[in-house]
């Protein structure tokens, strides 16, 4: 659907009032921000129930979510002193995700837009994990390259200018949280894998088990079509043959930590110098975190000394890292202001087109 202009005042293009929904998965958030940055109200309800499963399953998401709503969006208002007749501009997430969650958050916006008679904004979740980093560091402004490492999504884009955007690589299948979850769970520790292979990792040794590092390799080249791509689904295979044959030995139970330690350097040691090898392709002066991922602190870490003064590397705070519905406002403010809206006839989709992306060009082609 073609943005169409607002013709608002220029005061209010620039610092509208805008409250979004999150609700891509299994965070049911509302937010209220002044403009791209000022957040006033922020409300994130995480769903325990998946933990039983070892995984998001989406009916039980979206009828969370249609449950929590109410509440949620109220409690962001509460905090912003505000309410609905306040709001200048609606928004929500279209996609990617789970329909049916995704659904729940975009109607719910849209009937508000609709019966305030405001603009409404369909917003793609992973764009706005560009902006998350900003709204609590003013200086995650672009040119930056943006790592974006989530449950279903690991992305490294060259950020030239706020929607404008070059994608330099991106998984081939399972994402690196994806990985977190699914080894996790290879290893009994539980949903969400991240944190738990994290905590499980401080206990063990990341020698211990020498597992591939999918996709890199010293000999690759810039026009190489590998060479900023990553690739996990093997390596979550790798761990689980060693687990089966530790079980088969009756030493599993005294690897678990070393198997996780060993895993997650496995993956962090990929996505450094897939990042490195784009700060030098891109020569930009910074680099971004985004997703859920960027709350690891062992990769903020690996990341801070592998760059050793090269560029300055910018981290959301945990709460903005995971899903979460100020970077959805941010983002809703920046195309606002750029004079755009989107329809109420907007639907909801799971491959939602990152807006303003194109592919890399290779060394080759330039």
């Amino acid at each position: 659907m073609p943005p169409r202009r607002t013709g608002a005042a220029p005061d209010l293009m620039e610092r509208p009032l805008v409250l979004a929904v999150e609700s891509s998965c299994d965070e049911t958030s509302a937010a209220v921000l002044r403009g791209p940055r000022e957040l006033l109200g922020h409300v994130i309800l995480s769903q325990d129930a998946h933990s039983l499963y070892g995984g998001v399953v989406p009916e039980i998401a979206a009828r969370a979510h249609i449950a929590a709503i109410d509440d949620v969006v109220a409690g962001a208002l509460r905090e912003a002193g505000a309410d609905l007749a306040a709001i200048d501009v609606f928004a929500a997430t279209a996609g990617p995700g789970l329909i049916g969650a995704l659904l729940v958050g975009l109607t719910w916006m849209k009937a508000a837009a609709w019966a305030r008679e405001r603009p409404f904004l369909p917003i793609h979740h992973m764009e706005a994990h560009l902006f998350a980093t900003a709204i609590a560091d003013p200086h995650a402004v672009p040119p930056f390259v943006a790592l974006l490492v989530s449950g279903g999504h690991t992305m490294l884009i060259h950020v030239r200018e706020w929607g404008t955007y070059e994608l330099l690589g991106e998984t081939r299948d399972d994402a690196a949280g994806e990985a977190f979850d699914k080894v996790a769970k290879i290893l009994g520790l539980g949903y969400p894998g991240g944190p738990r292979i994290e905590n499980a990792a401080r206990e063990g040794d990341d020698t211990a088990f020498d597992f591939p590092r999918p996709m890199l390799a010293t000999n690759q080249r810039p026009e190489d079509a590998d060479y900023f791509d990553f690739s996990f689904s093997g390596l979550k295979t790798s761990v689980l043959t060693r687990v089966r044959s530790l079980e088969r030995e009756g030493k599993l139970g005294s690897s678990i930590h070393d198997l996780a330690a060993s895993f997650q350097r496995a993956v962090i040691d990929v996505l450094v110098a897939k990042t490195l090898r784009a700060l030098d392709w891109t020569r930009a002066p910074r680099i971004v975190l985004g997703g859920g991922v960027a709350a690891s602190r062992s990769l903020r870490t690996a990341l801070d000394d592998g760059l050793n003064g090269r560029a300055t590397l910018h981290v959301p705070p945990p709460r903005l890292a995971t899903d979460n519905a100020a970077m959805i406002a941010s983002a809703a403010a920046f195309h606002f202001a750029r004079g755009a809206t989107g329809a109420l006839d907007a639907t909801a989709r799971a491959d939602l087109p990152f807006p303003g992306l194109e592919r890399s060009r290779t060394a080759r082609s330039r």
